[in-house]
């Protein structure tokens, strides 16, 4: 097989952080979407930590359901869905993980926080050239939103250390993936470097 030819772009000038999915019901392992990641947690905190202590932009993401016809293929797919529900538990953050005022709570109903969100609409009128995805999970949602940013034409980084997916095997083919063709996978200490 031919081998693709990838180059390495880095990071811009004025980065931004995208926290997808680390809400409770995908973070507790006795959630039915969920898995045991307390690795992951403690890598997205220190990056959380890392992006205010640099006075950089994050956004954070939640996927909420409020009512029976918002993404009902996408439910019917994945029945577990049906938990996020507004003002629910599972919609919620860990203290360490949750937005604070300055911060931007982005509501989505399917994989990609830019789908059928504003996410897109806020970064258009800032001077954001880059961002850092993380959270969960890698074969899905990190991957849809990665996928979304490289095509909204931001320079696009994944934080290895801070996504995860209940999938070893899917976590480690998509990171490959999303290396060869959409974004920069690296351990989140090499960002700043």
């Amino acid at each position: 097989m031919k081998k693709l030819d990838s180059h390495f772009l880095g990071l811009g000038e004025f980065p931004a952080l995208v926290v997808v999915d680390m809400c409770k019901a995908f973070i507790d392992p006795s959630s039915p979407l969920g898995f045991e990641c307390s690795k992951l947690i403690d890598a997205n905190v220190k990056l959380v930590q890392e992006f205010r202590n640099r006075n950089f932009p994050i956004f954070f993401t939640t996927t909420m359901y409020r009512n029976e016809s918002e993404a009902s293929v996408f439910r019917k797919k994945i029945p577990a869905l049906n938990i996020l529900k507004p003002n629910s538990n599972e919609v919620s953050f860990l203290e360490e993980l949750s937005p604070i005022s300055n911060e931007v709570l982005i509501e989505k109903k399917f994989a990609s926080a830019f789908f059928q969100t504003n996410l897109f609409s806020i970064l258009d009128n800032t001077n954001i050239d880059s961002l850092i995805v993380s959270g969960v999970t890698t074969s899905g949602c990190v991957r849809a939103t990665a996928l979304d940013s490289l095509q909204h034409n931001f320079l696009t980084i994944i934080a290895e250390d801070c996504v995860g997916d209940r999938d070893d095997n899917a976590h480690k083919s998509n990171l490959i993936d999303l290396q060869l063709k959409y974004a920069d996978v690296m351990h989140s200490d090499e960002i700043f470097n």
